[in-house]
């Protein structure tokens, strides 16, 4: 079993409860567009797929420069005030950026609504990385030792799960027409969930604050490029950051090519729910059992576990319509139960190698977190990117308002191959990078 340092606190379930339920709401905006936004690109407003991955990409790319900058604002904030929330506050202007986002004007096809689209995805994203940045960040903060930090993730994980579970299914039903007034209500109703979600989580830092302690981060640096290269000069912190960006980018992949798998493989459009719920229902079961196995052989281990599972999951998919489809399901539930370890072994490690770099010197948690999340943001966006380019590559037809347009056997090819073999190669590479880690070692 992993030892470690001696935990001086433990956080209690209700304000631990309360923190994780930020994670309901906020998966919502991890999920849908993640899910959706290239599909109602393609299929409901004309957009090539080239295009639409664009779309897609640079809002993305921007988050990789703002999401370092609320990290550095977080700690200035963290250090003035002895907490982070005000900057969370401004989370909560997300909603009206998805309802937005997805209100296109009924006059803009294809290009000229991928900009409106991508425009407000930009806004969004400001609004996520202002709340996202210092939520992930109490973890780091909290005065508790290396299992204690897991077990916070854990609950985490799991009412994100929750939230991608329910995103993932409720979402793709409420827009089953691919008309664009569906999108809008769509968004609507996630809208309110993520700023009620959000409300509560904040009461739940500040309990946490308040039971577990508050470690403030060091104030030896005042720019956001001076953060960037304290993070980036941490060894094991890079491999870590550069294996998740392959990790992120392979699993928003699969998730944003679940809708064309289903539809062009497959043969059902209707499965989409059905691979939704089975990716993402064994992942809110086996958190715990991850997190067990964690405490048993430790996080680097149990992470490269996981990623070696997702590999043999997306290859073994490959056969295609070839398979049953309770096998095709139950494959996607092993991807499910790899996700989870994904998620909660490499998130819970960021605050590990926080407290690492303070052993060293002064550490700085906004600046990790904030590299962190950059690069879960842009990982984000290169796998539907990716994606988005083999459909094209592929041939792929575009289409108006959910009309059927019949793809030749070449863009069928390309949504097979892109949902199964391009994933296994990325992360594939992701193991490889991860596999040099050497984080857990000191423990």
């Amino acid at each position: 079993m992993i030892t470690t340092e001696q935990e001086t606190a433990r956080a209690g379930n209700l304000p631990l409860v309360q923190y994780a339920a930020g994670s309901l709401g906020m998966g919502a905006w991890v999920t849908v567009p993640g899910l959706l936004l290239l599909y109602f690109l393609t299929n409901t407003l004309g957009v090539t797929p080239l295009v639409a991955g664009l779309a897609l990409l640079a809002p993305k790319v921007i988050d990789a420069v703002v999401h370092p900058v609320f990290g550095t604002l977080s700690d200035r904030d963290a250090r003035r005030h002895g907490h982070r929330r005000g900057t969370m506050r401004w989370g909560l202007l997300l909603g009206l950026a998805m309802v937005a986002m997805f209100t296109v004007p009924g006059g803009l096809h294809g290009t000229p609504a991928a900009l409106w689209v991508a425009a407000w995805y930009v806004v969004g994203n400001i609004c996520f990385a202002a709340f996202q940045v210092p939520y992930l960040t109490t973890p780091s903060d909290l005065r508790v030792g290396y299992h204690e930090r897991t077990r916070v993730f854990m609950v985490r994980m799991v009412l994100l799960t929750v939230g991608l579970l329910a995103a993932g299914v409720v979402a793709p039903i409420l827009v089953a027409d691919e008309q664009r007034d569906s999108y809008t209500r769509m968004a609507l109703v996630f809208a309110v969930v993520m700023a009620l979600t959000a409300l509560v989580a904040i009461r739940g830092v500040r309990r946490l604050n308040a039971t577990c302690g508050f470690r403030e981060p060091a104030a030896h640096s005042q720019s956001v490029l001076a953060d960037l290269r304290l993070a980036w000069a941490d060894r094991d912190f890079r491999l870590l950051v550069l294996s998740y960006l392959f990790t992120g980018a392979t699993t928003h992949l699969v998730l944003a090519a679940v809708p064309f798998y289903a539809e062009h493989v497959l043969g059902r459009s209707g499965l989409t729910a059905v691979l939704m719920g089975a990716f993402l229902g064994p992942a809110m079961v086996t958190s715990p059992l991850w997190l067990r196995l964690s405490r048993r052989i430790g996080k680097q281990r149990g992470l490269l576990m996981a990623q070696a599972l997702f590999v043999l999951g997306t290859a073994t998919l490959v056969a295609g319509d070839r398979m049953p489809t309770a096998l095709t399901v139950a494959v996607v539930a092993l991807l499910g139960t790899s996700f989870a370890g994904l998620q909660l072994l490499a998130f819970s490690m960021v605050p590990d190698a926080v407290a690492a770099a303070a052993r060293r010197r002064p550490a700085r948690a906004g600046a990790y977190t904030g590299v962190w999340t950059a690069t879960e943001a842009v990982g984000t966006a290169l796998g539907p990117y990716v994606y988005a380019a083999v459909l094209a590559i592929g041939g792929f037809a575009a289409a108006v308002d959910g009309e059927g347009v019949p793809q030749t056997a070449g863009a069928v090819d390309a949504v097979l191959v892109g949902f199964t073999v391009v994933p296994a190669v990325l992360m594939s590479i992701a193991w490889l990078i991860q596999r040099r880690c050497a984080l857990d070692r000191p423990t």
